[in-house]
């Protein structure tokens, strides 16, 4: 299998939508959707010409040391139009590495500050939704410390930050509420 061309369908700032023409593995020529955070040519020299892409993104497991509480939040999401538990994220800006990406954004949404990454269970590239989107991130696992606050949220994120316990972090992903699949696989991971 193979693409052979792609065009854009929409360009916005965070997010593009292109369409994939490829040959499958019988020969028949297939198109796809595929959703971005990478400009046209940042695409075609990742498929045509081998070159590798950067991470987008930082996904922050971290457990707060003075606690023992992994952190979570919950956030309003429009897509869902609802508030959801997830863990801290965000994107890399133009000229960061991920280490001072997870400074900012963990500092940006909660308040607190990053301590140390754990390079031993850090992954620092996988991907989100393999089927929809070529965005990959770094799963960072981290200690930090501090005092939670909302002083440092952009306009328009809507976030509560709370420090689990492993038997409230048990609590919530056995309970109905809605919950984004890395968090619910990081409170697996933090209650063991």
């Amino acid at each position: 299998m193979s693409i052979k061309n792609i065009t854009t369908l929409a360009d916005t700032r965070y997010l593009k939508l292109y369409n994939a023409e490829y040959l499958n593995k019988n020969g028949e020529c297939k198109n796809w959707s595929i959703a971005s955070r990478k400009d046209l040519d940042t695409l075609k020299n990742n498929y045509f010409r081998g070159i590798e892409d950067k991470i987008d993104a930082v996904i922050i497991v971290a457990t707060h040391v003075d606690e023992d509480k992994l952190v979570v939040i919950k956030q309003f999401r429009v897509p869902l139009n609802d508030y959801v538990y997830e863990i801290p994220a965000g994107l890399i800006d133009f000229g960061e590495d991920f280490e001072t990406t997870v400074r900012r954004e963990l500092k940006e949404e909660t308040g607190l500050d990053l301590i140390l990454i754990d390079y031993d269970k850090t992954k620092t590239k996988a991907y989100i939704s393999t089927g929809m989107t070529d965005e990959s991130a770094a799963l960072v696992f981290c200690t930090c410390n501090g005092e939670i606050s909302k002083e440092f949220l952009e306009p328009d994120e809507d976030i509560e930050v709370m420090l689990l316990s492993r038997v409230e972090a048990k609590i919530l992903i056995t309970s109905n509420e809605k919950i984004d699949i890395k968090a619910f696989l990081s409170i697996q991971n933090f209650i063991g």
